[in-house]
């Protein structure tokens, strides 16, 4: 239940499936007015059947997002709590990985949010109360190969996330950051997805032939069998915490493989590390070319 005597508008990203349509679900029934939002609305329908209001938002459009943040302001004054969860993983070689892919992840999981944000501050800043909550990842605290893309915009999310808890503190406004390890979602098989997509086109396989086979193994197997992974409804019980708390963590680190893998990146240190990774992603070395 909602713990904090403040407006109760919240906004939250990517509610189609995985953490954001268990977040709209859980903060529904909390008491929270929720502005459930996905960049095709009919994925989410059904989420207002459940109480929440749904709205048609694309984070990688500035239009979409000013439309979502007025219409929440319309009806509830201001956007009192966000939540950025739109995102997905890229993954693939940094060599091969066309451009345009790498613009896309960055416009998606980190310009986009960036934005959004702004348009949510003045509303925040008006009524002297807010909360946002980024999704991050234990992929902003440590790397794994293949995601150099990904990790980046999760790295890139921390760092402002830290500048921005000190600029907006003044005004009541608190930011959070929740970094779950793996999840039960459908995340897995976007990654896989991204691996083809950002393969060279051509007859011949490249150098990075083997490495692909590899990675997409290995997050085939991660969440076919996520021995360790949350679900859905465990970060979003973080989220509501964070959101709920008269002084909310500035980082939720949620899942044991998190945590340990995490601790495993800070005691290891880099040669350590790459150590346990070559043992993990365990790549034939090719021959040399004449």
């Amino acid at each position: 239940m909602v713990s904090v005597d403040k407006p109760r508008a919240v906004l939250i990203t990517g509610c189609s499936t995985g953490i954001g349509r268990a977040a709209a679900e859980r903060l529904t029934r909390g008491g929270w007015t929720v502005y459930a939002s996905a960049r095709r609305v009919e994925t989410i329908k059904d989420l207002a059947d459940a109480g929440a209001r749904v709205l048609p938002l694309d984070v990688t459009d500035d239009q979409s997002m000013r439309d979502a943040i007025d219409t929440v302001t319309d009806e509830a004054g201001a956007v009192s709590v966000l939540v950025n969860n739109a995102g997905y993983g890229l993954q693939g070689p940094v060599e091969e990985t066309p451009m345009d892919e790498v613009r896309r992840q960055f416009e998606t999981n980190v310009f986009g949010l960036v934005r959004l944000t702004q348009l949510a501050l003045p509303g925040m800043r008006g009524q002297r109360w807010g909360r946002i909550v980024n999704i991050s990842s234990m992929g902003g605290r440590m790397t794994l190969p293949g995601g150099g893309f990904y990790h980046g915009t999760k790295y890139a999310l921390e760092a402002i996330s830290d500048a921005l808890r000190f600029e907006v503190r003044p005004f009541g406004i608190a930011v959070s950051l929740v970094e779950p390890g793996g999840v039960s979602t459908a995340f897995g098989d976007t990654a896989v997805a991204t691996i083809n997509a950002t393969e060279p086109s051509g007859d011949e396989p490249t150098d990075y032939a083997a490495f692909r086979a590899v990675l997409a193994g290995k997050i085939t197997e991660t969440y076919a069998k996520p021995k360790m992974a949350s679900s859905p409804e465990r970060i979003a019980a973080v989220i509501d915490k964070a959101i709920s708390s008269k002084r909310p963590k500035a980082r939720y680190l949620v899942g044991s493989d998190a945590k340990l893998l995490v601790r495993a990146r800070r005691i290891l240190g880099d040669r350590g590390f790459d150590t346990v990774l070559r043992s993990q992603f365990k790549v034939p070395a090719g021959a040399p070319r004449d």
